[in-house]
């Protein structure tokens, strides 16, 4: 599907963006360990801890795999005042990723999600976070600095990563697609339940398959292309999106887009290869979709490209970016 030129000239086109990505932020925490051993208190397996380690995730994971890409992100979103946060800006700092779009309120606490990882595998996930939505004032706060951001610097694309934590409300949602539609900026949607139904008139929506379900209120199998035509329809009556992309697991992505005079879609298949742990894909894929938004790939190829590198991500044991060198060797043995 790729030739060795159209890719690498795709990565490089992706150097030259820069993504706004709005949505909840948090700290991933591993403790990392074997387990040789069951607890004699319960029946549990007991995790000898022999490292811990701290990574930036949900809409901050966004902001690393769209650096990994060669783009320059730009991260809005609302943290605490607390520990967690300043380990969050140093996890930020580290990573060169900039802190001036992030607003810290009294009112929340950073999102932590603590994973026990024993034998390489994920046994426990403890999450500490607060997910009412942001506080009328903290609202206001974070859509002066969206503004702030659009008006001084120079955005391609614009990310909505929506975990359910309550950074995104239907408010901001509507304010910056309204200002986005104005400025001509695209807009992809990673969505989650609550909101689903907010995003109105958006460039690119990108659902799961479980999501689609809930957010249609209808079943879906993954296999049948009818049923995701379908929903696409639903969706196109009630939200008005231009294009729609549907991670359906192990099946692959799903897209639908404009063509000419109709709508076309297509199943993009999974290539076969080992899963070690599906966190973070979803980054993955959006951050991917955004970036091919952004430079105007073709929708199959946007969705073959962000299909190669979710799957990537599978790979790999905890939240991880995608790795561009890697990322380039495999779209190459795709155009052989």
């Amino acid at each position: 599907m790729f030739t060795d030129s159209e890719i690498n000239g795709i990565l490089e086109s992706f150097s030259r963006l820069k993504v706004l990505i709005i949505g909840d932020v948090m700290v991933d925490a591993y403790l990392w360990g074997r387990v040789e051993r069951i607890s004699p208190e319960a029946p549990v397996p007991i995790v000898a801890v022999s490292r811990r380690e701290s990574r930036l995730g949900g809409a901050a994971n966004v902001a690393l795999n769209v650096k990994a890409l060669g783009a320059t992100p730009v991260l809005c979103s609302v943290i605490g005042n607390d520990a967690r946060a300043e380990e969050f800006k140093r996890l930020m700092g580290m990573e060169g990723l900039p802190l001036h779009g992030l607003i810290q309120s009294n009112g929340r606490i950073t999102t932590t999600k603590f994973r026990v990882i024993g034998n390489q595998m994920q046994m426990l996930r403890v999450d500490e976070e607060i997910t009412d939505p942001i506080s009328e004032p903290d609202e206001k706060r974070l859509l002066e600095r969206f503004r702030e951001i659009i008006r001084t610097e120079k955005i391609d694309v614009i990310i909505f990563q929506d975990y359910d934590k309550g950074v995104i409300t239907p408010g901001l949602i509507a304010e910056v697609s309204r200002e986005a539609e104005a400025a001509q900026i695209p807009v992809a949607v990673d969505p989650k339940k609550r909101n689903f139904r907010a995003y109105q008139g958006v460039t690119l929506f990108k659902p799961n398959i479980k999501e689609l379900k809930d957010g249609l209120g209808m079943e879906l199998s993954p296999d049948c292309q009818s049923d995701l035509n379908h929903a696409s329809d639903q969706l196109r009556i009630l939200q008005k999106a231009k294009i729609i992309m549907v991670t359906l697991s192990d099946k692959g992505i799903y897209i639908n887009f404009p063509s000419s005079d109709h709508w076309e879609s297509r199943i993009i298949p999974t290539r076969a290869r080992s899963v070690a742990d599906v966190s973070g894909a979803g980054d993955t894929v959006i951050s991917i979709a955004a970036c091919c938004l952004a430079i105007r790939l073709d929708p199959v190829k946007m969705a073959a490209l962000a299909n190669l590198a979710g799957g990537l991500v599978c790979g790999e044991v905890g939240v991880v970016p995608v790795n561009r060198k890697t990322l380039l060797e495999e779209a190459q043995k795709i155009g052989k």
